[in-house]
């Protein structure tokens, strides 16, 4: 790449970014404007920040890469965010959880929950479960934007990474959720133009869409003999029903991501900055297109790139990327884009980066200040709550840049599926039944979410065998990377967490009447502002 071109490009690119979140700084003069842009983002700038926010690195990149592996099933994720992630999450919960959020004057996820079920240690155990877990999707993000410049502008990695993290923590400290959603805004647009040029430029280089399917459809015979046993049929069909390939895609990838879209706090909180239901109507449509290209666009290429590769290089995509799918699409870019498209390319994904990384650490930060420290009435010698928030930024780039210096390689796709799977089984159940059940009580609530997360966990480190094995628990205590034989060392602990916390959470509701808080939450007389 031409230095002396890209340079100025990211410097104009940087004094873009650094204008939008001045322009947010100044407009945030109140806690509401710091924690949720003071209920007046406009809908389009909402859906485009929701759907950067939504789309990151680890979709560009690690979800890619994993397409060169499993092909276009991975579509079928793209069908669920689209469906879930966008019309249910705007025009079905969206509008409940902002007025929501009016009527009890909450102003993060954690706070919202606790508020509906008057309890100070929901607030407390959903800001910690948040402040803990969430740094291991935060780095895979980190992760991917690294890797990204590694492969194109030929940085170092570990400079990547704090060059990413110091850039993140200067929007964030300073303007708040303004800050994060204008630049946000700014960056969507950039991805969208990125990605569709992208797309196109695959097809052409494959030869079109319908030579580019038919030569992928064709490479049905050079799967490797490891993916095959595993249940892989190509790339154009979905692995064997019940096979180990399977139970990945479907039920880690495509369910783990597609149903803990609904539960993701840092989502849920852009539906709380809007003035009206009628603004997240109109999001819908933005959000919808924006989505469609992002992910539909890089689950197609990744398949895609296969036929590429054995074309020119007689390898498969994965061979070509030496076994790490996150180098996949750097790779792929490189080699049939032209030099032009590399300097919008690495616009793009520093947008998807930074977008993603600013609203996650944002969430981890309020989850800090507000959450835990304000909810347990820690000052810690702070003036406001905004500088404990502030704190909690430092502390939360902090610990996403460790984590990306000691997580290994091709574990963007995986991560990102832990984070939105204990999400789901931790908070979906409760959401639901915040917004749609008024028998929903205070004591089914805390131990259903106490039951997702901590049956997600131990399914991560003594079951499913992707997580168990690398971390080496369940060795090192029973002698064995997994508990139980196939399939549930491939089975994602969603798919047992999730029935198990909603269960806990009607059982324990309906038997709990003395605990009964149903008669104080009539939504009759929640009302639009």
């Amino acid at each position: 790449m031409n230095m002396a071109i890209l340079i100025p490009l990211v410097l104009v690119y940087m004094a873009i970014m650094t204008g939008l979140a001045y322009y947010g700084y100044k407009k945030t003069t109140s806690e509401a404007d710091y924690l949720v842009g003071g209920r007046s983002i406009s809908p389009t700038v909402m859906a485009l920040s929701y759907g950067a926010t939504f789309i990151s690195t680890s979709a560009l990149v690690g979800f890619g890469g994993a397409g060169s592996i499993f092909g276009m099933g991975l579509l079928w994720l793209a069908f669920l965010n689209i469906v879930l992630g966008i019309f249910v999450a705007f025009a079905v919960f969206g509008t409940r959880i902002r007025r929501l959020s009016i009527k009890f004057d909450a102003t993060t996820f954690p706070t919202l929950l606790g508020k509906r079920y008057e309890s100070k240690f929901i607030t407390v155990f959903a800001g910690a479960m948040i402040f803990i877990f969430m740094p291991a999707y935060t780095s895979i993000v980190l992760i991917g934007g690294g890797r990204f410049l590694q492969e194109s502008l030929s940085m170092n990695f570990n400079v990547a990474l704090l060059l990413l993290g110091a850039i993140v923590a200067m929007y964030v400290i300073s303007g708040g959720i303004k800050a994060v959603m204008y630049t946000d805004a700014f960056g969507a647009v950039i991805m969208l133009v990125g990605m569709i040029v992208f797309l196109v430029v695959t097809y052409n280089a494959v030869g079109g869409i319908i030579d580019g399917h038919a030569a992928l459809s064709a490479l049905k015979d050079m799967v490797p003999e490891s993916l095959a046993k595993g249940g892989h049929q190509g790339w154009t069909s979905m692995p064997v029903l019940g096979s180990p390939l399977w139970w990945t895609l479907v039920s880690t990838i495509i369910m783990g991501v597609g149903i803990g879209v609904l539960a993701q706090p840092q989502l849920a909180m852009r539906c709380m900055t809007v003035k009206n239901d009628r603004a997240l109507y109109r999001s819908v449509l933005v959000g919808g297109i924006f989505i469609f290209f992002m992910t539909g666009a890089a689950f197609m290429i990744g398949p895609l790139s296969n036929v590429y590769f054995m074309e020119n290089s007689g390898q498969l995509a994965i061979s070509v990327a030496g076994g790490n799918s996150d180098l996949v699409i750097p790779k792929i870019i490189n080699a049939i884009m032209p030099e032009w498209f590399i300097y919008l390319f690495t616009l793009t994904l520093l947008s998807a980066t930074i977008s993603t990384i600013s609203s996650l650490i944002h969430v981890q930060a309020t989850a800090f200040g507000e959450d835990i420290m304000n909810t347990m009435g820690i000052k810690a010698g702070f003036k406001n709550k905004q500088s404990l928030s502030r704190l909690g930024v430092i502390i939360g780039v902090l610990a996403a840049i460790i984590l990306a210096y000691l997580l290994p390689g091709g574990i963007i796709a995986r991560a990102t599926a832990f984070w939105f799977g204990i999400c789901a089984a931790g908070f979906l159940p409760v959401l639901i039944g915040a917004l749609y059940w008024k028998g929903a009580t205070r004591a089914g609530a805390i131990y259903s979410m106490i039951t997702g997360f901590g049956v997600s966990v131990f399914g991560f480190l003594f079951m499913h065998a992707a997580e168990s094995g690398p971390i080496g628990l369940s060795k090192a205590i029973f002698g064995k990377d997994a508990l139980f034989a196939f399939p549930w060392t491939h089975i994602d602990p969603l798919f047992y967490a999730l029935p198990l916390s909603t269960i806990v959470f009607v059982v324990v509701s309906v038997l709990d009447k003395s605990k009964d808080v149903s008669g104080q939450f009539e939504q009759k007389a929640i009302v639009t502002k």
